[in-house]
Formats: structure tokens, sequence, C-alpha cells
């Protein structure tokens, strides 16, 4: 997103760490004359003709953007997500397949920020720059020698060269250490510093690691790990959120809005002829578009999230298929979401994950420009 910092939100900087909380997006839409510069810039970019107006065709570079900065898989590669992709398409078009006015998208695009920064007011992500620093500080630590035992005795009777593969990945981020699942972190940090440790795949690689053998090595290759990050610093995008149904508990007590939440719901339900009826095939849809205020994440997001909206359908009959009128749909949807609540109440979903940030300077965003607070890029 632009703007003077480069910064999508607010951040409050503590040595290599950075929390992106929303405000900045709060600032920028609750600012007039900025918004509308923000809008305008947009607009021409997704306007290919020149013509004043956003056709379908324009819009989707927009709806991928608002989809990967929700966090969801690219529109195509999941069909558990895709309709959320139709979801926010049908927000700017209303269903139409009528050209948008810049007015419109304005509005839609208003809203659309508004709730990623309640998001991520709820739920902040912490920009973690990966430098080598922590990782020397846990190898200096009076602990090291003690965990990297425990380490080691999890491959015993395994090669050098697997037991520091194997090894590195017990490291968290905490210890300075990137995701070592990432696939460019192997090819790009622990690859090239294992084989600086163990050269052409040497007879000490193959060879069974005794004990004293593997501390000392695996202190030598967390050694020139810490060298590879200080030289080129990993950039990391840390998430934890905890699902425990009491967002759900506060939006049932509060009848106005969960009132108001309902009525849009079946406002935009697909009705039969007579527009009396929908079918339960719309309440996952349903479900989706008041899920942000439940503090639900997107269906397809979180698998564990999901497979307790999975249970709640099937608890309350809700995948049949059948035809419902506004009443049964209404209360259907209130229905779901007292399952899902007391599902999370008795077991609460936490989640945490950490993402490697591998295009920190040129983000690929045409829209919701996501890059690299510059107070870490310049350290």
């Amino acid at each position: 997103m632009e703007g003077s910092s480069g910064r999508n939100s607010n951040s409050n900087k503590r040595n290599n760490k950075e929390v992106v909380d929303g405000r900045d997006i709060e600032e920028l839409v609750g600012n007039k004359e900025a918004f509308n510069n923000f809008v305008d810039h947009k607009f021409r970019e997704l306007d290919a003709d020149n013509d004043g107006r956003l056709s379908v065709k324009e819009l989707q570079p927009a709806v991928a953007d608002i989809g990967a900065a929700l966090g969801l898989p690219a529109q195509g590669s999941s069909p558990n997500t895709d309709h959320i992709y139709s979801e926010v398409l049908n927000e700017f078009t209303h269903g139409k397949q009528d050209k948008v006015s810049k007015s419109e998208f304005q509005e839609v695009l208003s809203d659309i920020l508004l709730g990623m920064a309640a998001g991520l007011k709820r739920d902040p992500i912490v920009i973690l720059r990966i430098d080598g620093e922590d990782l020397h500080e846990f190898i200096e630590s009076p602990s090291f020698e003690t965990e990297s035992i425990a380490i080691f005795s999890q491959f015993e009777n395994a090669s050098l060269g697997k037991c520091l593969r194997e090894g590195v990945k017990q490291l968290t981020v905490e210890q300075g250490m990137p995701p070592s699942s990432d696939s460019w972190v192997i090819t790009n940090v622990i690859e090239p510093a294992l084989q600086e440790c163990l050269p052409d795949q040497s007879d000490k690689s193959e060879k069974q690691a005794t004990q004293e053998i593997f501390l000392k090595e695996f202190k030598k290759f967390l050694l020139v790990l810490t060298r590879r990050l200080q030289e080129n610093p990993v950039i990391v995008a840390h998430t934890e959120n905890n699902f425990d149904g009491s967002g759900i508990k506060k939006l049932l007590s509060n009848k106005f809005e969960l009132d108001k939440l309902l009525d849009s719901a079946w406002k935009e339900a697909p009705k039969d002829k007579n527009h009396q009826k929908t079918t339960k095939e719309y309440l996952r849809v349903a479900l989706d578009k008041i899920a942000a205020s439940a503090d639900l994440p997107p269906f397809g997001a979180i698998d564990q999230v999901d497979e307790v909206i999975n249970g709640a359908f099937k608890m309350v009959g809700a995948d049949d298929g059948k035809a419902i009128n506004e009443a049964e749909f209404k209360q259907l949807l209130k229905e779901l979401l007292g399952g899902i609540m007391l599902q999370l109440q008795g077991n609460a979903i936490f989640v945490a994950s950490n993402s490697v940030i591998h295009e920190p300077i040129a983000a690929a965003s045409t829209l919701l420009n996501v890059s690299v607070p510059n107070a870490l890029r310049d350290e």
C-alpha cells in the first residue's frame, strides 16, 4: 500500500520486531483526501482500457490481491476458498456483470480495508527480521549444550549429515532460526551452510555421529548459519490466533448487531422465483460473510476450524440442500454459530504460524502492496 512509509499498517518497533496492527489502514481510509488519491491511483492501474469503469476482468487483480492479503491460497488452487474470491467480486459488482464505477469501487474497497484493519487490530502480525543475532545468543547460552544433547537423543545411530539436517529443524524462530521447513530457507540458507561444513558429501557426513562429534559439528553448523543470516537476513511474518468461541458469544449477545448481519445475509441470498426461499447450500456462504464479526477465519484458511464448522453443519442438519424460508435461514445460522461456539469453548484452537516473506523489496501486489517495513529493511 502506498504512503510515505511504504507500510500497510502501523508498527511498533522493538529491536528486530515490528507489530503490524492495522492502524495505518484506518488512518488512510479516515483521511478523505489521502484515500481519494489512493483510490484514484489504484483505479487508473486497473482501468486497462481507460473507459472510467472497471470490468470483471479488470477487477480480477484487485480480487486476487485482497485474497492474498487475507491469507488465502491463490485463486483456483483450492475449491474450499475459491468461493470467497467470488464473494469479493460480487461485492464490487453486486452480483451483476456490469462494469463498476470509481465511486462503487471506492465504497467497497473502503469496507474491505476497514474489515482487514479490524482483523489486524484483533490479531496483529509480527514482522521479524532474523539476522543471526538471536541464533548467536542461543549458541553462546548456558542451555545450548543441554538442548543440543536433547536434540541428538532423537537421532542416535543416524549419520552426521542427517543429524545436522534434522537437528536444525528442532530450532524455532524464538531461538533465531527462520522456518526450516520453508523451501526458500532450505535452498538458500540451510543447504549452503551444510555444504560449507560438510563439503562434497564428505565421508564425515555419512559416518554415524557420536554425541561428542554432533555437539562440535552442530555448533560449527549453527555458527555458519549465523554468519549467513548476518549477511542476508530473512524476514518472517509471525501470527498467533486463539479461536475460543468468545467472539461468537459476544456477537450472539448483541441482538442489534446479530439481527443486522442476519438481515444482510438473507438479503444477499439467492431466492426462488417467488423470492420467498433459498437453499441450505447458501448457509456456508452466509456464514463466511459474518465470520469476521464472530472472530472466525474464512472457511478453508485453517483446517482445524473447518472441521469444527463441518461438525456444526452436520449437527444442525444444514447440509441437505433443502429449501428454507427467511425465519428458518436465520434460525439455522444462529444454531450454527451456537454449535461452533460450544465446540470452541470446550476445545479452543490455537494457531501460530511463521511465514517467510520471499519478496521483501518488490512485492507483486497491484492493489494491497504489502512490503517489508522500511525500518526493518534498512537496518
